[in-house]
């Protein structure tokens, strides 16, 4: 049985061959595209259940490529680069993505990040939220549906996760660490960064004013914490 389908996107095709070996052999379904427009397209034909995308390609961008994508789908994206800095970190998942991988980086951390992406957290059953409100915002967990104003807005699944862990612990401040570890799996903890483009995606789709948040407060040197009306 298959353990999901993957779009290798990278115009080496030496590189595509070793991913492609890699992945096969842990059960991975395997499809490729050398560009981010060849891409778009195999995205817009087939189901695929993750994208690893290289960021430096010609003509389309992988961060351009993952803007585009993000227009349609919430599916996970691993951004792939031989660049480390943390504006390049930032830039990727402003962009969209869920995770972001430096060349050359080992099997064993491909797998480990492939299958923190595709997790899911604790299941809606286990804490019990069901659905809550946010003043025009309407949250429900088991159909993974947000709406603002009845409007539906499409969250990533890496957003509605977060989302979720902190409605579970409703008023309560939740450590950066435990964040990461719950959500992203137990291999993180130190990547702040994440956190915080992922609250401000978050602050843009469910705050009236994202600057100056209602609900999703972030508290100094700590964590974040989710408000709920009274």
């Amino acid at each position: 049985m298959s353990e999901g389908h993957v779009l290798i996107v990278d115009d080496d095709p030496q590189f595509r061959r070793v991913l492609r070996t890699t992945l096969s052999a842990k059960g991975y379904e395997i499809s490729e595209a050398r560009s981010g427009a060849e891409a778009l397209e195999r995205i817009r034909s087939a189901k695929h259940d993750l994208v690893l995308l290289d960021i430096n390609m010609p003509e389309m961008t992988g961060v351009e490529a993952c803007m585009e994508i993000r227009k349609s789908s919430e599916m996970p994206i691993i951004m792939l680069t031989v660049r480390n800095t943390e504006n390049d970190k930032v830039e990727a998942l402003d962009a969209g993505a869920d995770d972001y991988i430096t060349k050359p980086f080992g099997a064993r951390e491909l797998l480990a990040r492939i299958r923190a992406a595709l997790r899911r957290s604790a299941t809606t059953l286990e804490y019990g939220v069901r659905q809550i409100r946010l003043g025009e915002v309407e949250i429900d967990f088991p159909s993974r549906q947000v709406k603002v104003r009845e409007e539906e807005v499409r969250l990533t699944s890496k957003e509605f996760d977060l989302l979720f862990y902190l409605a579970s612990h409703p008023n309560k401040t939740i450590t950066h660490r435990e964040l990461l570890q719950a959500v992203w799996g137990p291999d993180y903890g130190d990547e702040q960064e994440y956190l915080r483009v992922f609250v401000n995606r978050l602050r843009k789709k469910i705050e009236r004013s994202p600057k100056n948040p209602k609900y999703l407060l972030t508290e100094p040197w700590v964590g974040y914490r989710l408000r709920l009306p009274e």
